[in-house]
């Protein structure tokens, strides 16, 4: 327990030890295993931070909150316990808000801790120093959210907000503590005595016998069973099991984005490369961890077989029948999940037949050859499949990087492309598909596991959190960022018939990225081919050190909003400027 001088002066010889709202939210971190801290500093937390690096915790500042919350979110994934994120107040609450709430979309266990205002201010709007309840606003983007009131609160509301963020199906947390709570004083025995670890935060949720039972009933009589591994497989760190069921029953699987590795790609069983196939013809379909939400299209025809039936393994009971009926619902944990399947399926009592397996076989294959021809193609200016055969072939060379990867087509084609054999070791734009979170991940990979990390980004996305491109440099992280640069949204051949300026969809031409990081220290590389990308990545893994390269792709590559040209809505385009608009 740290302690701190009397206030106004020096403390006497028989005086007892103090100790502050500061110190305590950093001995309640630490006594809670916090070894991380990522963020934004200002007023009020800008001690905070300072206490938390003399304590031994590492902190990493971020040029914008919201790039330091999904750091915060990603390193929850990655560890399975809470992020903490750090903000300041009002404006700088608001800006982690974003990343809080896409943490709780993508169920990852994740604290942003803001200071703010007063409360007797705020409620009678005195027009404090950014003032805003900044409570209200986060309980409807949060699992939860809470407020210390009380320095002597403190203890209890971090051990609150640690086990609220990780127990049933994890998600974001907000911690609002007050500047008179962060800086006041109080005896430093009492203090320690109001902090406490948290134990056993997450604890195993065993599926009930009969539902196990159920499930495996059904998958015993299917003709054409699947499972599916969504990301919450990954998070639970639960892979031998399921490996052990996949294989044991020799169920075919696809892997959700986040999930691939869990088993590795190349594995016999995967159907990844028959994903449509698989889940128009599929009769009985286990969910691991996965949702039937939009990326799965709801479960719904004419993606799906109409007369699917669907057992769900899920920690959240209300997350059941929300698309689909669900025939066997298996509420619990994911490793006790498959832990009970294993015991109660006798072996040989799911048989998967030959003709399904060989029906995904020949689409796998037949898939296989023609993305085969894409990859081996040669076309310049390059396109993304050379650009990306060339990432992929490198990553071969070096098992142990993480991938993050985000954009529109950036994102379409490498997931297609990129193969990977280790769980845990992709992370995307996530269910709600939020651009801007690749140098957010990406410094969170590279902090938590100190492995290298390459990060596939489209000059779009980039373009949301590029300035961390400094904090990447000053770190001194093993990262490489390699911007698919196409000079666009999308693309970049857009038009504007009304004007001189740029199309919506047109940035700026010919940029160098590769600039950009050279600006704070870091290595620049300009690729424009394949060959200069294999070499540029090549050496800019083995230097361990920041690097970026900036990527060009022809600009007409790409297709509007990538995969989800269908969620556009399809209106009238607007006339041109010397066409006269029909009158009804």
């Amino acid at each position: 327990m740290a302690t701190v001088s009397a206030p106004g002066g020096t403390a006497t010889a028989d005086a007892q030890p103090l100790t502050d709202g500061f110190h305590l939210v950093v001995d309640a971190l630490k006594l809670n295993d916090v070894q991380v801290i990522y963020g934004v500093v200002g007023i009020p937390v800008t001690d905070l931070a300072r206490v938390a690096q003399a304590s031994g915790i590492r902190y990493i500042g971020f040029r914008h909150e919201s790039d330091a919350g999904h750091a915060a979110a990603a390193a929850g994934f990655l560890t399975k316990r809470p992020g903490i994120a750090l903000t300041v107040s009002a404006p700088g609450f608001l800006n982690g808000l974003v990343a809080l709430a896409d943490a709780t979309t993508n169920c990852f266990p994740m604290v942003q801790i803001s200071g703010s205002s007063e409360r007797h201010i705020v409620d009678l709007k005195q027009g404090d120093y950014e003032e805003l309840d900044q409570l209200a606003a986060a309980k409807p983007f949060a699992k939860a959210a809470y407020r210390v009131d009380r320095v002597e609160d403190i203890g209890r509301g971090v051990a609150r907000a640690i086990r609220t963020a990780v127990s049933g199906r994890p998600g974001g947390v907000y911690l609002d503590i007050p500047a008179a709570v962060l800086g006041e004083v109080v005896d430093a025995a009492t203090g320690a005595a109001s902090l406490w670890r948290v134990v056993d935060p997450a604890p195993r949720q065993l599926p009930a016998p009969e539902a196990v039972d159920q499930a495996i009933e059904l998958l015993a009589a299917a003709e054409r069973p699947l499972a599916v591994l969504g990301k919450g497989a990954a998070y639970a760190r639960a892979d031998q099991r399921v490996r052990e069921f996949i294989e044991t029953t020799g169920l075919p699987f696809l892997p959700m984005s986040m999930a691939k590795g869990l088993l590795p790609d190349d594995h016999p069983q995967s159907a990844a490369a028959a994903r449509s196939l698989a889940l128009r013809r599929a009769d009985v379909v286990m969910l691991v961890g996965a949702r039937l939400n939009w990326l799965l299209a709801h479960g719904e025809p004419p993606h799906w077989n109409p007369d699917a039936k669907f057992i769900q393994v899920d920690i959240e009971p209300t997350e059941l029948d929300s698309n689909q009926p669900i025939a066997a619902p298996l509420v619990g944990d994911i490793g006790s999940v498959m832990e009970a399947l294993v015991e109660r399926a006798k072996p040989g009592r799911i048989q998967v037949a030959a003709g399904w397996r060989q029906e995904l076989g020949e689409r796998s294959a037949h898939n296989a050859a023609k993305m085969a021809d894409h990859l081996d193609a040669d076309p310049h200016p390059m396109q993304f499949y050379g650009a990306l055969r060339a990432i992929r072939d490198v990553l071969h060379e070096h098992p142990r990087a993480y991938v993050v990867n985000e954009g529109a087509n950036a994102l379409d084609f490498a997931r297609n492309v990129i193969d990977m054999q280790q769980p845990r070791h992709r992370l995307d734009s996530g269910t709600w598909g939020v651009m801007g979170v690749g140098m957010g991940y990406a410094i969170a990979a590279a902090v938590e596991s100190g492995d290298p990390v390459v990060a596939v980004e489209g000059d779009s996305a980039f373009g949301f959190d590029g300035m961390e491109l400094e904090t990447i440099c000053r770190y001194q992280l093993p990262v490489v960022v390699v911007i698919l640069n196409n000079g666009g949204v999308y693309r970049g051949d857009g038009t504007n018939a009304a004007s001189a300026d740029p199309s919506p969809t047109t940035l700026m031409p010919h940029a160098h990225h590769d600039r950009l990081i050279e600006a704070f220290g870091g290595k620049g590389y300009h690729a424009t081919t394949p060959a200069e990308l294999t070499t540029a990545l090549t050496e800019a893994l083995a230097s361990g050190g920041p690097a970026l390269i900036d990527c060009v792709i022809d600009p007409t590559a790409g297709t509007e909003s990538g995969h989800l040209t269908n969620l556009n809505p399809q209106g009238v385009t607007a006339p041109a400027p010397d066409t006269p608009a029909k009158k009804k």
